[in-house]
């Protein structure tokens, strides 16, 4: 591959790594083609990008780039492959649905909203981190709640004190 067609795939990732707040780095060792393009499928139906990238290119595009990522040199070795999304936790869901059937892929590495985790054993923690939508949601619910038994207080008050006053007429 000559030096243009490198610097061109070189900032061609790091335009991709610039786009995504989160980026996984998974080992697709052992994947048959089969495999690999229902991974493939399965990515592109949640809205993961799926990326096999030569490892020192990787590491030069991630030099290029503003953030630091130099924790994540150390897992770059072996087969790689780089899962890009929106959402911080779609690429670990998809990782461990697809290793409901099949062994493959291993978590390497993954940067999410400046946070580095290193390491397959890694998974389970990305895998129940809640997406920003997950937070807003809650956090919505959470304000809301109080509101909601004020209103619910004030509606069954108004009840009480309606039945309170009729039986005090009757008297």
């Amino acid at each position: 591959m000559r030096k243009e067609e490198k610097n061109k795939i070189i900032n061609e990732i790091a335009s991709l790594l610039s786009s995504y707040n989160n980026i996984y780095v998974a080992d697709l060792t052992g994947l048959t083609v089969a495999r690999s393009n229902e991974l493939r499928r399965l990515c592109f139906r949640r809205g993961v990008k799926l990326k096999v990238v030569k490892n020192t290119l990787l590491k030069k595009a991630m030099e290029q780039l503003e953030t630091d990522y130099s924790e994540m040199y150390p897992a770059l070795h072996g087969n790689s492959a780089i899962m890009l999304s929106e959402t911080s936790n779609v690429p670990a869901r998809v990782i461990k649905d697809f290793r409901n059937k099949f062994p493959i892929p291993a978590l390497k590495a993954a940067y999410i909203e400046q946070s580095i985790y290193l390491g397959d054993n890694q998974i389970d923690v990305l895998y129940h981190l809640k997406s920003r939508e997950e937070l807003i949601g809650d956090i919505i619910g959470i304000l809301q709640s109080p509101a909601k038994n004020v209103i619910s207080a004030l509606q069954s008050g108004g009840g009480k004190l309606a039945g309170i006053i009729k039986t005090l007429s009757e008297k």
